[in-house]
């Protein structure tokens, strides 16, 4: 600030990551689209909230707000496992050290700064603000809590992508409204009295009060519904929840961005590094990104588990290919690049570009899933514009080779709509991906093998994944490579039997997967499988779901992944014969 000539900053944003100024990092996103705005910005990351807050008052008071965001993880996820069991590490901090921040540091951050600047406003955001803007089952502390806005002393709560909102709020504080009055930005959340609640003459959806859903998980999940949807509607509307005497307001959903509005955030002065105070250390999470181009925002998946859409949206907004060239020429001048290229991807590695044939369709429609139940007949699912890409990315001098490193949704791309020419691209899409483009190792998530939990998943058939397998191991036998499919499946998932989990390793043993990336349900705020999980049945039918829930459940479910180890044998033998099982027993050993 000294160097800038800065008396005071603008907004001064604290965030519980380690400050990477990349743009696949939410702070980051946020501080070059204010400061290409005209403002001044300071981020102080990972503030010491032990001591006498000194991280918190160095930079002073800023003119316009402070800016508050737990990172790009909920905290929650970060430091507790599937068994609440505290973590060793943080991907997001300098040697990946744990106890960098706080449990809930949306709040604890926020209530450091009121109890120091009372009078400058507080505005919260990111994926642990945006995932708890309403009333939300709360896995570690096994409870319903009000929304993060009840908790945390903030002024307002900015959910999903900041950056519209974001700049709304500067320009309104700075032309002289007072926090309390800018009530109406979309992708908002402000505290209103209970007296504004609408009472049915409007387009406003009214949801139960919390109270209401603390005394009936029904109301609970059938709220979820209702949030869901509106949280992927293209013209959303207002969200209004009874809290105890307060009425939280949930404005509606911006329209998705426009390849405009995506390509003048990633098309920002980002040094694309973590601040040089960090040199010297590794930060894990940067080591992932380094080398990767993110070529579109959303996902039309609606996994059940999922909150990407929760906070993205399903629609997706693509960047323009001169906008992906240009990031990609940036990676390859850095001192460090070899040549590869980590990651050409995205929430869904093949999902750039694509849409609604009609648009006027998506504008209409209420869908959670563009693949569930089948592939939306209005789906554009054309992979020429993704091949473009990465054609052109291959094709330059200082590219060795494009790797794909995030998910790829082989239902999509293996769909067969009719059309010869799509048809014929998307063949030629799945070959070229496992030719070219795979790593050694290849990641899928079929999730599970039972069809009655991959329908509450909201994830296709097993028999896809064998589909996609038997073409992966032709590709491979064709080019005479030697690459693995690493398929990554949940236990313990709503809907999910011991049973199921007992059939899922059968099935892995007669197609020879020893596997690794698996985990235990997790329930999170804001999905489908959470409400099912809380509520014990499914949000959009109501009718009873089973749930394992207690440790034992969990442990006799999870142990089928390991069916191979020797030391779970006797276990699984035990289990299958009280299942009542002995073909299973007879197939596994």
């Amino acid at each position: 600030m000294r160097h800038l000539g800065w008396e005071q900053a603008d907004v001064i944003f604290f965030t519980g990551d380690a400050y990477i100024d990349h743009p696949s990092m939410g702070a980051a996103v946020i501080g070059r689209v204010l400061e290409a705005h005209g403002y001044r910005v300071a981020i102080v990351p990972q503030p010491n909230w032990r001591d006498d807050l000194r991280d918190f008052k160095k930079l002073g008071r800023p003119r316009l707000f402070f800016a508050v965001s737990a990172g790009a993880m909920d905290s929650m996820v970060n430091h507790y496992t599937a068994a609440r069991r505290r973590r060793s590490d943080d991907a997001y901090t300098p040697d990946g050290r744990a106890g960098a921040r706080p449990d809930y540091p949306t709040i604890v951050y926020a209530e450091a700064l009121k109890r120091l600047w009372g009078d400058v406003p507080v505005v919260v955001g990111g994926i642990e603000a945006s995932l708890r803007r309403l009333a939300h089952y709360d896995y570690w502390q096994d409870s319903l809590r009000p929304s993060i806005l009840m908790d945390s002393p903030a002024d307002m709560l900015v959910y999903g992508m900041g950056e519209k909102p974001m700049v709304e709020i500067a320009g309104r504080i700075a032309d002289g409204e007072h926090i309390d009055s800018i009530v109406n930005v979309a992708q908002t959340v402000v505290r209103r009295p209970l007296n504004e609640i609408p009472n049915g003459d409007c387009d406003d959806t009214v949801l139960a009060s919390y109270e209401q859903c603390l005394r009936d998980k029904r109301a609970q999940a059938a709220n979820f519904k209702a949030i869901e949807v509106e949280s992927n509607l293209w013209h959303g509307h207002t969200l209004w929840q009874a809290t105890g005497d307060v009425a939280i307001k949930v404005n509606r959903t911006n329209p998705p961005m426009t390849t405009a509005e995506i390509d003048a955030s990633f098309d920002l002065p980002y040094t694309r590094l973590p601040h040089p105070r960090y040199n010297g250390k590794r930060i894990p999470a940067y080591e992932m990104i380094r080398h990767s181009v993110c070529l579109h925002r959303g996902c039309f998946g609606g996994c059940a588990f999922c909150t990407i859409s929760a906070h993205q949206g399903k629609f997706i907004a693509s960047r323009s290919k001169t906008s992906i060239m240009r990031e990609v020429q940036q990676v390859t001048a850095m001192d460090d690049f070899k040549g590869y290229i980590s990651d050409l991807g995205g929430p869904s590695a093949n999902m750039y570009a694509l849409g609604g044939k009609d648009p006027n369709i998506c504008q209409r429609c209420a869908r959670p899933s563009c693949l569930h139940p089948k592939p939306c007949p209005n789906l554009n699912t054309d992979h020429s514009a993704l091949l473009d890409i990465y054609h052109a990315v291959d094709a330059l001098p200082a590219v060795k080779k494009s790797f794909i490193g995030s998910g790829v949704r082989y239902d999509l791309s293996m769909f067969i709509t009719g059309n010869k020419h799509i048809d014929e691209v998307n063949r030629r899409y799945n070959e070229e991906l496992i030719r070219f483009h795979v790593s050694g190792r290849l990641k899928v998530a079929p999730e599970h093998t039972a069809d009655n939990v991959l329908n509450i998943m909201r994830k296709p058939p097993f028999e896809l994944f064998k589909r996609f397998k038997a073409l992966f191991d032709r590709v491979n036998s064709k080019y005479g490579l030697r690459q693995q499919l690493i398929p990554y499946f949940i236990s313990s998932h709503p809907g999910c039997s011991e049973e199921d989990m007992a059939e899922l390793a059968v099935i892995m043993r007669e197609l020879d997967f020893h596997l690794e990336q698996v985990q235990d349900f997790t329930p999170t705020p804001m999905t489908v499988s959470t409400e099912a999980f809380y509520t014990g049945v499914h949000p959009y039918t109501l009718q009873p779901v089973y749930c394992a829930h207690t440790k034992e459940e969990k442990l006799a479910q999870r142990r089928y992944f390991f069916w191979y180890d020797p030391k779970y044998r006797r276990e699984i033998t035990a289990a299958l014969r009280r299942l009542h099982r002995a073909d299973l027993l007879k197939r596994l050993f």
